[in-house]
C-alpha cells in the first residue's frame, strides 16, 4: 500500500508524505491524531474479541492511542465519514425534542431568548423571583 492510498482514521486527510511503515510516533499533519493505532489497522474489527482479528496480537486498551503492536498494518479504509459527528447529531436531536432552533448551541432558543421555552414549560416567568 502506498501512502497516497491512506487517509487519517480520525479526520480523513490524505497521508501523503508519511513514510511507511508508520513509526510509533507518526501523527496526522492535519488533525495531529496518532497513526500507529488500532483504529488505523487492517486487523481492527469490533466484532472480534479485543476488537482485533489478529489472534496473536496483545490486548490494547485504547484503540485511538499509539501502541507497540507488531502486527500493525495500515488500512486504506480506516476513515469512516460521519462517525465523528455523533455529538452534533445528538445535539440536533435534543434541539428538535425541545423545539429549539439553531441558536440552541449557545444556550438560546430560536427567538434568541435563553431558556424561555424551558421557563414556559416549568411555569416560570422572567419577571418573577426564582428561589
Amino acid at each position: 500500500m502506498k501512502p497516497e492510498d491512506l487517509h487519517c482514521w480520525q479526520c480523513g486527510a490524505a497521508l501523503t508524505g508519511i513514510l511507511l511503515p508508520f513509526a510509533r510516533l507518526a501523527k496526522c499533519k492535519s488533525c495531529n491524531a496518532d497513526l500507529h493505532v488500532c483504529r488505523m489497522c487492517r486487523f481492527y474489527d469490533t466484532s472480534k474479541s479485543n476488537a482485533c482479528s489478529e489472534p496473536l496480537a496483545e490486548k490494547v486498551n485504547d484503540k485511538k492511542r499509539k501502541n507497540f503492536c507488531g502486527y500493525f498494518q495500515p488500512d486504506g479504509n480506516a476513515f469512516k465519514p460521519g462517525s465523528s459527528d455523533k455529538g452534533k447529531t445528538s445535539r440536533q436531536e435534543l434541539d428538535a425534542l425541545f423545539g429549539l432552533g439553531s441558536g440552541a448551541v449557545d444556550g438560546t432558543d430560536a427567538d434568541g431568548e435563553p431558556g424561555k421555552k424551558l421557563d414556559d414549560l416549568f411555569g416560570l416567568n422572567k419577571g418573577e423571583d426564582k428561589d
